[in-house]
């Protein structure tokens, strides 16, 4: 995941922490003791959260629940990129990686052989640090490529993967930000001892093995970094918003110019520095119990010394009196503005969050009617960024066609005077505070989001009993206490621009491939520790079969089906109108699910239906795709009837809007050129071309002359039309079948007879008949490489080979594509392949491989990709792991509420019957490495491909392309069909 992407959904996710359980309720901090052990709570706490502090300084934090049997575990140190060194930036990041490679205990076959060596690496790195003449730089390397060889002979890689992996953990990872270093685990509820015990090891005293190939990975991360604009305007905003602190001045992965002379010296001290208890937590929520948990908590981490951690002086920025401009260089444009506000553990960072709701909620905001429902801007969105020294407001927009940025950012400014006006309604704070009631209910629910919130509020500092008391907070503002509190940040010279312009970026930097000689990776090795982990006892944990006969209720209305699960923990609903559209693929409905959020009906308009679900905690989603389309409406089980009478009046009663449509034409073909300029959506429509050739699902739209054409009464008819053809209802809450169909009778008019789907198009996807190249331009320091092949029609009995197969092969860190590609050929920073089985029994099962590398190292990696493809290294070690760990895996998933609704209808699309966990789960563990072998060599092995590349022209030798199959360079007209 890209860091920009990342830290957006960090900061959302940490926006819950402010949000309180109920309004009215008494949080107090209280202490309590329990198995000889002290912790503080905080009452009525919808999380049951325990506090507790260890002697050696080591934070605690758990919140149990017992709806699924597997915890979120993270071990967080308050560190991040803002206590880097200012002359070795991108230091915590690099530290990051080296904390999967393991201590003297594991990671090493031979620690007394391999030390010396690593000793000799630490003193070249900091020669090589040090030394600015390039002809004794190139020496030096080429002594540390070759030392660093010998000392990989020693080392185990991904030993930690491996054993993450047999206990059937899954989303092994970790991330760095401005002051925090995290690393994730998600674990069955039964290895809470085995996973204790490598994670007390882990951080006892970290080896920096495998330093040079980890090295060019973070290398491919910057690169990518530098590929993606938006990451771009998002530095340049930090930079100027903070031009003392060390939010502005160090970037989260460093300046080139410090990844190539990093410092292991460096890297050490800051460990020793701050991954200290006195400086980290252990967060855990899920299924266990917190008195048994705490105790094995202590004796794990005992070991731990505190010590006093470096100060950290936080930089202090002067008040912005002018507007600060600046200008990135990209393909397309949109505008972003930013103000500074407090740190997250102030009121005002609170106060913060509910401006930004003020501003934009994606329904009933001032933007969101304004501007964006109004068509004025392209988009626009509000971020509340929380940081621990300074907080941000960051607000953005996308011009229409032929809108200059100005015009953006005045359009933005003018929805902020209005917040200070206070032109704003007294419903809108209601139906913030209605909306954050509910959101609590979904956010705590899941396990998983609990431990996210409560990490958040560790690394920030945030009260416990102030975030649960932010609904009260905020119950008490008025109008003017608002419109006070914009006018005091949001004032008309105190912000940062940062225009975002299209043309051509001049700037070359990027971090030139280094020269290294690939590693072992010692697949067959095992150290004693991983040993002793294996027979740490655990007991088992029994899985949960659907059955689709009795976890679904199924009822009729008229003739349309009800299937419903009941929402037994909560007062929350889901219900969709559902449509098997497999053999539809109509080009006009999805924009006519677009024009729907611009349409009003006779009474009411499309801003006062906006405010109208907002209010009612409520909102719909229409969702057009290939296979499927639905209509998603949640909110209150208390609002059910009037949410859905108000849909269905807008639905069927909906009225052409000309101006909107002229506008929301306009809207598409901005937006059409912008898709154009998306490498990512480039990529896509080029792996659809490869299946299903020049006529496919990607580019399945109106052309520009059928888009100029179109005609309101076309769209209008069609969603008027909707509910005459044949779906379903399926509902997710309190209600029963019975009381479902009861309420949808008198709302949910149906006509006599339902019409069938329409068959306008069938794609069918082509054999890949011979090796081909599918080539597309785009400017970019990284090559990305992905290779598809069509396989056979669906088989349900070679699902579990394939779940182990996908596991073992390519499918994650642990894997053996993984392995090879990224940790010991260090060619890219993602790499996977799978096969993957089709959604409907009629489409084939596709073959996947994907590399995204360094345009230099082009050849290395789509060579080293068609090595794993023609033959399948065997490990036995991870091949028992990956077996014992997707059981575990299984037996401890849980699918639930409206997952088992989807889960039976992508059964019937596949014509099984059953869940068909039960066939992984019986059968997977009874499988040889011989038989996904044979598996391999029949899908893969000497098979033909077809390449797709996204890259730059002149950094890709189209010799080298010719080498791999028929180069087609495709242009961007037939890639979007427009």
């Amino acid at each position: 995941m890209n860091l920009l992407k990342k830290l957006t959904i960090t900061t959302s996710i940490a926006a819950a922490s402010f949000i309180s359980h109920a309004h009215g309720q008494d949080f107090q901090w209280k202490e309590a003791t329990s198995n000889g052990y002290k912790y503080r709570y905080v009452t009525n706490d919808p999380a049951s959260v325990r506090y507790y502090t260890l002697e050696n300084g080591l934070t605690v934090i758990l919140s149990p629940t017992d709806k699924n049997p597997r915890i979120q575990t993270y071990i967080t140190t308050k560190a991040g990129s803002k206590n880097d060194p200012a002359d070795h930036t991108g230091l915590a990041h690099y530290l990051e990686h080296m904390l999967f490679n393991g201590t003297n205990q594991f990671g090493t076959k031979d620690w007394v052989k391999e030390k010396p060596l690593l000793d000799q690496i630490d003193v070249l790195y900091e020669n090589y640090n040090q030394t600015k003449d390039k002809a004794k730089r190139k020496e030096i390397y080429k002594k540390i490529d070759r030392i660093s060889g010998e000392a990989a002979k020693y080392a185990i890689a991904n030993e930690y993967k491996k054993m993450m992996t047999g206990m059937g953990a899954d989303g092994t990872n970790a991330f760095t930000s401005y002051e925090q270093t995290v690393y994730t685990e998600d674990i069955p509820a039964n290895v809470i001892d085995k996973f204790l015990a490598v994670q007390a090891e882990r951080f006892r005293e970290p080896v920096l093995r495998l330093f040079h190939t980890e090295l060019e990975t973070v290398y491919e991360e910057k690169n990518a970094n530098i590929d993606d604009d938006e990451a771009k305007v998002f530095d340049t905003m930090l930079a100027s918003l903070f031009p003392n602190n060390n939010y502005g001045k160090q970037t989260l992965i460093g300046t080139v110019e410090h990844l190539k002379n990093p410092s292991l010296k460096a890297i050490r001290e800051y460990y020793n520095n701050y991954y200290v208890p006195n400086n980290m937590a252990v967060v855990m929520s899920g299924d266990f119990n917190p008195d048994e948990v705490i105790a094995k908590i202590d004796k794990a981490f005992s070991y731990m010394k505190p010590k006093a951690i470096p100060e950290y002086k936080v930089g202090q920025e002067k008040p912005i009196t002018t507007p600060v401009i600046k200008e990135v260089i990209a393909p397309d444009e949109n505008v972003m503005l930013g103000f500074r506000f407090p740190g997250t553990s102030t009121k005002d960072a609170r106060l913060m969050l509910l401006i930004g709701q003020i501003l934009a909620n994606g329904q009933a905001g001032l933007i969101d009617l304004d501007l964006v429902n109004k068509q004025k801007l392209l988009k626009a969105s509000v971020t509340p960024f929380l940081l621990k020294d300074y907080s941000a407001l960051l607000l953005q927009g996308t011009p229409t066609d032929n809108q200059s940025l100005k015009e953006v950012k005045n359009l933005l400014l003018q929805e902020i005077d209005k917040l200070k006006k206070g032109e704003f309604s007294e419903d809108l704070l209601k139906a913030i505070i209605n909306n954050e009631k509910k959101n609590i209910i979904e956010y705590y629910e899941k396990y998983s989001l609990r431990g996210t919130i409560l990490n958040h509020e560790f690394i920030w500092d945030i009260d416990r009993k102030a975030s649960l008391e932010y609904i009260e907070e905020i119950s008490k503002l008025t109008k003017k206490d608002i419109m006070d509190f914009a006018a005091k940040y949001l004032q008309n010279n105190n912000y940062v621009l940062v225009y975002k312009k299209p043309g051509k970026d001049r700037r070359t930097m990027k971090i030139n491939k280094p020269t290294i000689t690939p590693i072992p990776i010692n697949k067959e090795d095992q150290s004693p520790f991983l040993e002793k982990i294996e027979q740490i006892p655990e007991n088992p944990i029994s899985p949960v079969w659907l059955n689709y006969d009795k976890d679904i209720a199924k009822n009729k209305l008229g003739d349309v089906d009800i299937l419903s699960v009941k929402n037994k923990d909560n007062a929350l609903f889901k219900m969709y109108y559902y449509f098997d559209t497999k053999k539809w693929n109509s080009k006009i409905l999805p924009l006519a699910a677009e024009y729907l959020e611009y349409l009003g009906t006779q009474n009411k308009s499309s801003e006062n239906i906006s405010k109208e679900f907002y209010q009612l905690a409520s909102s719909f989603k229409m969702k057009v795709g290939s296979d499927e389309t639905y209509i998603l409406l949640e909110g209150l089980n208390e609002n059910f009837d009037k949410t859905i009478a108000l849909f269905e009046d807008l639905i069927k009663n909906c009225q052409a809007d000309q101006a909107a449509l002229d506008a929301y034409k306009e809207a598409q073909k901005t937006m059409r050129n912008g898709a154009k300029l998306d490498k990512d959506l480039i990529s896509i429509g080029l792996r659809s071309y490869a299946q299903y050739g020049p006529q496919n699902p990607f580019n399945n739209v109106l052309s520009d002359a059928e888009l100029d054409a179109l005609k309101a009464e076309d769209l209008i008819h069609l969603l008027h039309d909707l509910f005459n053809f044949k779906h379903k209802i399926l509902y997710y809450g309190p209600k029963s079948g019975n009381e479902i169909a009861a309420s949808l009778t008198p709302i949910h008019t149906l006509p006599p007879i339902l019409k069938d789907i329409p068959n306008i198009k069938t794609f069918v996807q082509i054999p890949t008949d011979k090796n081909k190249v599918l080539f597309a331009h785009y400017k970019m320091v990284q090559a990305e490489v992905a290779w598809i092949r069509v396989g056979g029609q669906y088989n349900s009995a070679i699902t579990p080979t394939v779940s182990l197969f996908n596991d073992y092969f390519g499918d994650g860190m642990g894997s053996i594509v993984f392995q090879t590609i990224r940790e010991s050929k260090a060619l890219a920073y993602e790499t996977s392949s799978y096969f993957q089985q089709p959604d409907n029994k009629e489409d084939k099962d596709v073959i996947k491989a994907e590399v995204k590398t360094q345009a230099d190292k082009f050849n290395e990696s789509v060579t080293a990709m068609n090595e794993l493809l023609t033959t399948l290294p065997e490990s036995k070690q991870l091949f028992e792991a990956t077996k014992s760990g997707l059981k575990k895996s299984i037996a401890s998933e849980r699918i639930s509420q409206d997952g088992i609704i989807f889960s039976y209808l992508k059964a019937q699309r596949l014509g099984n019957n059953f869940d068909i966990r039960k066939n992984v789960y019986e059968q997977a563990p009874k499988l040889s490495f011989a038989d996904i072998n044979a598996f391999h060599d029949k899908e893969m092995k000497n098979k033909n491909y077809t390449y797709c590349i996204v890259a730059a022209q002149d950094k890709i030798n189209e010799a080298d392309m010719q080498k791999l199959g028929e180069v087609k360079k495709l242009s961007l007209n037939e890639i979007f069909g427009y």
